[in-house]
């Protein structure tokens, strides 16, 4: 299982439709084409042998491989240091019209040398459709490769004094260059029988290059953030932008599937998807910095989604759908994929779409109201959705369902659920004031007053003197450090600080937090899994809200050390410190950005 690198090992670039993961050996080793959630071009970070790959690297066995961001971009550089002198492959996707979906995609590979003289060596071998599908290759006149697949084409164009040579359907190249020469190996997905793309040359590329760096710095510099730590707010934000499909403002959980919980485990889902509540804390996290365009077209892809209905479960809205809003995501297993390590078996699709997961409206709410322009951007129909959902709420928040994290246990009264419920009812009638809208505010104010009373009642534990996941049960979970996110409570009151201790001792392994104990909670799985990096950030902000900024602040620094070498982050962190499950995360990646912002504020406050 060598030949698969730590998941942690890669960058990702991408052009706001779909992305692709490079290690830091300069393998393309995961790429979806033409959506995030299409089928794959490249997989081999789920079967090295099946899964198809694209390699440019030094061909030096004694090469050096350092790999970076260039500052506040997607531009991604994996630089080969060799006895013979330092290569660089420059890797980005063009961002050009990103809200118009198209089926062509381009992967840019620049080869370039800035001391001595490099050899670089090229393997180009993708498998379609997750491997399931055969290709042809034809190398044309101009030394362009067409890779025909009977769902898609690719075509790889050389650039430079770079000859591609035929491996039976696959090509390979090799290539000598000196200081300040270049090469490039381009990549165009499209649809089967699409044209050929045009010409590229040398100055093209350098056109394409600072035209995908400007969109970047430009983008960036919308972020209000000025806080202590820029750095790593700024790739977060860069990366929840990048796994946001711009055609319809919707945001994916993470650009892979498959990647295991924990390594050779069950545990092993399809994220390429939009979750109602992620894509709800990812677009918060993004109003907090600045960005508004980002948020306003969430908005109204989730207003979309309460108009359409049409959802698998009957409710008003379900917990993902497609990134254009198709509700069906029938799960499948690719048996003949190994997966990761051997982590098997390799889902497609999602099941838990059909489940009941009842704080989604909470965070479909919260994001919505987060405009200060809402009555202009949704209108009176806008309103009239937005309140029959709450109406529809009022008389169907008192059920058992299967929670935020989506165990396959059997459906409880999960503690989080009710809280996110209660969080839908208190903002909807503070917004009905703000905005003078009609409301039935009386049936609102009954339901959110009768959710809190349930809640202090039933959710709280006075042996372990803590909020527990759900009625009648003991165990603790970490979702609950939203309750004075949200404004259940106050962050210092006796309850929360008892909460808080409890999930010290518990949940809490030097600064890393666990979702809860699988062991005293059984979700239907078999297998363990790692400390969870949303509820490590989470932690973050709740100890900052506490007052307790020595240990926030201890938490939160040793948080950024688990990143990977570009600044990224996965779902969770092993027992080893290595990485855990899809990459990047958009949920561990919005949890930096609001453990960092409230960090700063209690930080500032205590200073001045």
């Amino acid at each position: 299982m060598r030949r698969y690198p730590p998941i942690a090992d890669h960058g990702l670039i991408g052009d706001l439709q779909t992305s692709a993961l490079v290690s830091s050996r300069g393998v393309v080793d995961w790429f979806c084409a033409p959506r995030f959630d299409s089928p794959s071009v490249f997989a081999s970070l789920l079967d090295h042998d099946r899964g198809g790959y694209f390699s440019i690297a030094a061909a030096s066995p004694e090469a050096r491989v350092r790999q970076l961001y260039l500052p506040d971009t997607a531009v991604l550089v994996t630089r080969f240091m060799t006895p013979d002198g330092v290569g660089e492959v420059i890797d980005f996707m063009p961002v050009d019209r990103p809200e118009t979906a198209t089926d062509r995609h381009r992967l840019l590979r620049v080869m370039r040398v800035v001391r001595g003289t490099v050899r670089f060596a090229l393997e180009c071998r993708p498998r379609f459709d997750y491997g399931r599908c055969d290709h042809r290759l034809h190398v044309s006149d101009d030394g362009t490769a067409r890779f025909g697949a009977s769902g898609a084409w690719a075509y790889l164009q050389p650039v430079g004094p770079l000859d591609l040579e035929r491996d039976e359907e696959d090509v390979r190249a090799a290539v000598t260059l000196k200081q300040g020469e270049m090469a490039a190996a381009v990549l165009t997905v499209c649809a089967a029988h699409g044209e050929p793309p045009e010409p590229v040359t040398v100055d093209g590329l350098r056109a394409e290059f600072d035209g995908v760096r400007e969109f970047w710095h430009g983008w960036i510099r919308q972020c209000r953030y000025r806080g202590r730590w820029q750095q790593a707010v700024n790739r977060s934000a860069i990366t929840l932008k990048l796994l946001t499909y711009a055609p319809t403002g919707a945001p994916v959980a993470a650009a892979t599937m498959g990647l295991p919980e924990q390594v050779g485990g069950e545990r092993n889902w399809d994220y390429r998807y939009t979750w109602v509540r992620d894509a709800s804390l990812s677009v918060n996290a993004l109003v907090d910095l600045g960005f508004t365009a980002e948020a306003d077209a969430f908005r109204r892809w989730l207003g979309g989604r309460l108009r359409a209905g049409g959802t698998v479960t009957g409710e008003p809205l379900q917990i993902m759908y497609r990134v254009d809003g198709d509700p069906h995501l029938a799960e499948e297993t690719l048996d003949h994929f190994e997966g990761y390590r051997g982590s098997a078996p390799v889902r497609l699709g999602n099941g838990a779409a059909d489940q009941l997961q009842l704080d989604i409206y909470g965070e479909a709410v919260h994001a919505l109201s987060r405009s200060q322009d809402i009555a202009q951007l949704a209108g009176w129909e806008g309103w009239r959705a937005f309140s029959g959902l709450l109406d529809w709420l009022a008389a169907h928040w008192d059920r058992a369902d299967e929670g935020i994290w989506e165990t396959r246990g059997g459906r409880q009264d999960f503690t989080y659920s009710r809280l996110m419920c209660w969080s839908a009812f208190d903002r909807g009638i503070r917004l009905a004031a703000e905005l003078a809208r009609p409301a039935d505010l009386e049936t609102w104010t009954t339901a959110r007053d009768t959710i809190m009373e349930q809640v202090m009642e039933r959710g709280w534990s006075e042996k372990r003197h803590a909020f527990v996941q759900h009625y009648g049960s003991e165990v603790l979970d970490a979702s609950l450090l939203l309750m004075p996110e949200v404004g259940f409570v106050a962050p210092k009151e006796p309850r929360w600080l008892s909460t808080l201790d409890a999930m010290d001792e518990e949940l809490v392994s030097d600064s890393l937090v666990y979702r809860y104990d699988p062991g005293a909670s059984p979700d239907g799985l078999r297998g363990g899994e790692g400390t969870f990096s949303l509820c490590s950030f989470l932690y973050v902000g709740a100890l900052a809200r506490a007052g307790r900024l020595g240990p926030a602040r201890y938490a939160f620094d040793k948080m950024l050390t688990y990143a990977n070498h570009v600044g990224l982050f996965a779902e969770e962190i092993g027992p080893t410190g290595e990485q855990l499950g899809n990459f990047p995360q958009a949920f561990t990646h919005l949890s930096l950005i609001t453990a960092a912002t409230a960090l700063d504020e209690e930080l500032d406050r205590s200073e001045s």
